[in-house]
């Protein structure tokens, strides 16, 4: 088992791991900026090291500050969390050069996966369904672009080949359009990821997020967690969570859930991991695999019993998988809330201290937060403080069981989105299940 880890996150991710590394009996370092020093992890780990100022590119991705610190500190390996570098290849790469465990998949498995085009390659040769497309970048044969848009059908959408998060994506409606959205998509992922490869892909109209979570052990051995629905976003960001996605035709999920299993040994994953799909009419199509653990992943742990975080650290470690595939049962459902600290009708962010915190509690209630009474949250940060999750042996219990602890959860001094989820818990379609990603922002903008 590894023997000290250096935590390379913040807030309720860092929080989590160092309570996943505190039941192994694993020694553990905080990292944190200037703004961070009374953060929940910095306060119980057992050695923590400040890495820079408040700015995220001075600190939290200052990867010479990061191996310092571990150096420092002999830590024996790095859990990114989520975010910041844990999708960062050459982090990664840094990470092991040194001599340390990254507490992930290996390199180039990231960098496989983290471009769209390679990544969509990989999926198709290892039998899991994809979204037509171009198969590959698009070239500069403008007629060539043309006949694929035409191939593929209208509309389509035009996505930078090293985007993520919502950003470098054009949707096309006509033929028209087609070649300037090339061109305009191209300029802007150049900008802003440094790379102006683009793709092209059928662009589905009222599809849902729905995600499988793996684990495999980079030994041969990987097993799935089933699924979860992340279709309620905003902006491409999602807002609440379900686990498993309601409604799914029962042969599609086998067959996907079987095959994602088998892309992991195919691709020989080493870690936590998500495949990411679309789901219409049936049909799963894969747009892209996330290389970490996931904010959303509590609602799996809900629903198999499954410490992931937990599995994690074992993987890293060099131990095989203890899990066997017939040893995941899926319990009852469960859902999780993303509490922001933002308003719940401007979404503006609201940093400030924190006067009041009262968790909610009970039966199948679960808080993960860093938050507590006298904590000022930084104005530097991504706006997340906690995660509300809850589960019952049923859809109906779980969901009623969220309405309550959204009713008891008390946060003064700041705003927060608590508001948002009340009125979406209650809402009716969503209460009925299987609503399509653009449910909330047609919602909000009603």
């Amino acid at each position: 088992m590894l023997d000290k880890v250096l935590i390379a996150n913040r807030g309720e991710i860092a929080l989590r791991i160092l309570r996943a590394c505190k039941e192994l009996g694993i020694k553990t370092v905080a990292v944190h900026s200037k703004a961070d020093r009374e953060l929940m992890h910095v306060r119980l780990a057992d050695e923590a090291v400040c890495i820079g100022p408040a700015p995220s590119a001075q600190s939290y991705l200052n990867i010479p500050a990061l191996i310092s610190a571990a150096e420092v500190t002999d830590s024996s390996a790095i859990h990114p969390g989520y975010g910041f570098l844990s999708e960062n290849a050459n982090f990664a790469e840094q990470v092991e050069r040194s001599g340390f465990v990254f507490i992930g998949p290996r390199a180039e498995t990231i960098r496989l996966m983290g471009d769209k085009v390679s990544a969509i390659e990989a999926m198709k040769k290892a039998g899991v369904p994809t979204v037509p497309g171009s198969d590959g970048p698009l070239g500069d044969d403008e007629n060539e672009n043309i006949a694929i848009a035409r191939r593929i059908g209208y509309p389509v959408i035009i996505k930078a080949a090293a985007g993520g998060g919502g950003r470098g994506m054009r949707v096309v409606h006509t033929e028209g359009h087609l070649l300037s959205a090339i061109n305009v998509t191209r300029t802007e992922a150049h900008a802003s990821f440094g790379d102006g490869t683009v793709y092209m892909e059928k662009f589905l109209e009222r599809p849902r997020h729905v995600e499988v979570q793996v684990l495999a052990d980079g030994q041969g051995n990987a097993i799935h967690l089933y699924d979860r629905d992340c279709s309620l976003q905003r902006r491409h960001q999602k807002v609440l969570e379900e686990a498993p996605a309601p409604g799914i035709d029962p042969e599609a999920r086998a067959k996907v859930l079987e095959a994602c299993r088998e892309a992991c040994i195919e691709i020989d994953y080493r870690g936590a991991g998500t495949f990411e799909f679309l789901y219409e009419d049936g049909q799963y199509f894969f747009i892209e695999m996330n290389t970490r653990v996931q904010v959303e992943h509590p609602v799996t742990e809900m629903v198999t019993g499954v410490d992931i975080v937990r599995e994690q650290l074992r993987i890293a470690s060099g131990l095989p998988l203890a899990l066997r595939q017939e040893d995941i049962k899926l319990n009852g459902h469960a859902f999780e809330c993303r509490i922001n600290a933002e308003d719940s009708r401007t979404f503006m962010p609201s940093p400030g201290k924190v006067t009041l915190y009262h968790p909610p509690g009970g039966l199948g209630v679960r808080m993960d937060s860093h938050l507590y009474t006298g904590y000022t949250v930084p104005p530097h940060y991504d706006s997340l403080i906690g995660k509300l999750i809850t589960w019952g042996d049923s859809r109906d219990i779980a969901l009623t069981r969220m309405r309550n602890g959204l009713d008891e959860l008390l946060v003064e001094g700041i705003k927060t989105n608590t508001d948002l989820h009340k009125d979406l818990v209650r809402d009716g379609h969503f209460q009925q299940g299987g609503v399509n990603i653009h449910y909330l922002e047609k919602k909000l903008g009603s």
